[in-house]
């Protein structure tokens, strides 16, 4: 069966293929009950106008992108982007927009997409996830003049529009209720240490350490996975001085924390209390529950949604300042035991 045409839709209509063009493109030159008939002949065939019509046209994509630089396996198996893209959905499919992803090797990669998608009238705008310091992709983005919203900041996002979280008063919260607790020697299994949002963790781990006086406390880098989480435990738990907490930049890395710890013999939470960030289902599953840093990540996604589609209908934006995330203490977190 081949694809129906413009041709099809004027035909059965009754009307020149212009005025099929007016209708489908919103614009003036037909009546209102002829724009009707002509969408519903075209929704009844099957019709749709191809990308390269709308480019020629005028016409907006109804689709917005994510290009994400994180290989695939990751994207798998942590729960946040799955949460955050179905807030963006959520959002997205109550205005009839659609969502392009794709996953990108690099920043080039990335930049380059936006070019295409662009060019072509495949989206009329896009978010940005995984922010740097100096992030190449914000200028470009402002270059090419495509409405954006990045996902992350404070600051280093130029003249784009911004959601973002305090990650810096979400970690003081967890580090000095571990102190309250009677913990001194602390330690954080870091994710990917370019991204701004790990940096900041980073400094607010530093800092608040410094003014608690926690001189033993450490951070050691990872990649948000399991296998990398398990063997940055592994590291500090077999340290002569090890820690008797230990925060996780995220679940999964959290939970692979706790498996290593129960197979070196050490009890949890007696022997190493541990903290995960970004609550999930996951970490209400194993045993015991593990205390983590929450907040409503599908709604976080929700206001990203909004916010670009602001962007693209030419309202004013800015940066917005979301939920900080807060602790919920389970099972994984107590006094440290006496040696």
């Amino acid at each position: 069966m081949k694809r129906p045409t413009i041709a099809d839709v004027a035909r059965r209509a009754g009307v020149s293929k212009g005025a099929v063009s007016y209708a489908l493109n919103g614009q003036r030159g037909v009546s209102e009950a002829t724009r009707q008939r002509i969408l519903a002949i075209a929704a009844e065939i099957g019709f749709s106008p191809s990308s390269a019509a709308r480019a020629l046209s005028g016409a907006t994509a109804k689709a917005v992108g994510l290009a994400l630089c994180r290989p695939a396996r990751i994207l798998g198996i942590e729960p946040f982007f799955m949460e955050l893209i179905s807030g963006v959905e959520a959002e997205l499919s109550a205005r009839s927009y659609a969502l392009t992803l794709q996953v990108v090797a690099d920043q080039d990669a990335e930049i380059a997409v936006y070019r295409r998608w662009w060019a072509e009238r495949r989206v009329d705008g896009v978010f940005v996830c995984d922010l740097r310091t100096d992030d190449r992709r914000v200028p470009a983005l402002e270059e090419l003049q495509l409405p954006a919203v990045v996902i992350g900041g404070p600051g280093h996002t130029g003249s784009l529009a911004s959601v973002w979280s305090d990650e810096a008063a979400a970690l003081a919260e967890t580090v000095e209720y571990l102190v309250a607790l009677g913990h001194r020697r602390i330690a954080r299994v870091g994710g990917l240490p370019a991204l701004l949002h790990t940096e900041i963790r980073s400094d607010a781990f530093t800092e608040v350490c410094g003014r608690l006086g926690l001189d033993e406390s450490v951070t050691v880098w990872s990649d948000y996975t399991g296998e990398e989480g398990a063997r940055a435990t592994r590291r500090l738990l077999s340290s002569p001085n090890r820690p008797t907490a230990v925060i996780y930049d995220n679940d999964v890395m959290a939970i692979a924390g706790l498996s290593v710890a129960q197979e070196m013999g050490l009890q949890v939470p007696g022997d190493l209390s541990i903290v995960a960030w970004d609550d999930s289902p996951l970490c209400q599953l194993v045993h015991p529950p593990l205390t983590a840093l929450g907040r409503d990540i599908p709604a976080y996604g929700a206001h990203a949604a909004r916010q670009l589609l602001r962007v693209i209908a030419g309202e004013p934006t800015g940066e917005l300042q979301d939920e900080t995330a807060h602790l919920t203490p389970r099972g994984s977190t107590a006094p440290p035991r006496v040696r």
